[in-house]
């Protein structure tokens, strides 16, 4: 491995103006019992968590870097995130910083690193469900804030009514420690309705430990026997590629937002709030 001047900062640089670093891999198929028995993980003991994801037919929001997507974990809170990558954190402006469920983060793979900026908010219980059914319409799961959020950072509005749902994901979800790794390790077990299954574990460290936790992760993984998965793949692409192909299956079921009245999205997300829509008041411009 280069070590120098050439080297200095190099990692330092990747990351610069990211919250926290997130180191993932994905563990292959056949692997996967092999791995929870490693770690100790049952499937039968963990919450359990329903992922739908938002897009278009095309993908569109995903080649434009978006993803949008709603959770709802059994026994507890449900939200929603929109999510963008890559974004220069230096174009991020203070007020999205101030909200709790905001962050930017350095997603790093053994495929590369790339900053994001995601921001989630609750969901009303019952509502996600009602969405997937067609009974309210896709926009009613996210606030006028993350819209304008998504506009400012990405330039981007979202066309919900050309949106279909996406999912569900069945997913489990571990957090625990290993001694031969200094950082908590999450694990996440992905299920799919064909009954595939795509399992991914990462660490999450302070961005002044980037470089030591991208090699020390990946040198503990390499440790325990876990395999360099060659067809490696976000969580994300592989859930969107399957529901997306279905949806080529059952072309009639493309949009379900259609199936619902709804009012344009910034307007519908304001009123949810007792707020004026987004149209009314002042905006800033898309940077």
């Amino acid at each position: 491995m280069e070590r120098g001047a050439a080297t200095r900062d190099k990692v330092a640089k990747a990351v610069a103006g990211a919250d926290a670093i997130e180191i993932k891999a994905t563990i292959p198929n056949h692997q996967i019992r092999q791995a929870l028995k490693r770690f100790g993980l049952s499937e039968k003991k963990e919450e359990e968590r329903y992922i739908y994801f938002f897009d278009t037919p095309k993908l569109d929001l995903l080649g434009a870097g978006i993803i949008a997507r709603a959770r709802r974990v059994v026994g507890a809170a449900h939200d929603s995130t929109l999510k963008f990558r890559p974004v220069n954190p230096t174009d991020v402006g203070k007020k999205w910083r101030k909200f709790p469920d905001f962050k930017i983060e350095a997603d790093a793979s053994e495929t590369g690193l790339v900053k994001s900026a995601s921001f989630s908010m609750p969901v009303t219980r019952g509502l996600i469900k009602r969405v997937a059914v067609g009974k309210k319409p896709i926009d009613t799961i996210f606030t006028a804030d993350q819209e304008e959020f998504l506009m400012t950072i990405a330039g981007h509005a979202i066309d919900f009514a050309s949106l279909a749902v996406l999912g569900p994901l069945i997913a489990q979800r571990w957090q625990f420690k290993d001694p031969a790794c200094p950082w908590p390790i999450t694990a996440e077990l992905w299920k799919r309705e064909d009954g595939k299954r795509l399992m991914e574990v990462s660490i999450k460290a302070p961005v002044v430990q980037a470089a030591v936790a991208v090699g020390g992760f990946m040198a503990f993984l390499a440790e325990v026997g876990a395999e360099r998965d060659k067809n490696q793949q976000t969580k994300t692409r592989w859930v969107l590629d399957y529901y997306v192909a279905k949806l080529a299956r059952h072309p009639n079921r493309k949009t379900q937002a259609a199936k619902a009245p709804r009012q344009p999205a910034r307007e519908a997300s304001a009123a949810k709030r007792g707020r004026q829509p987004a149209g009314k008041r002042s905006r800033r411009r898309s940077g």
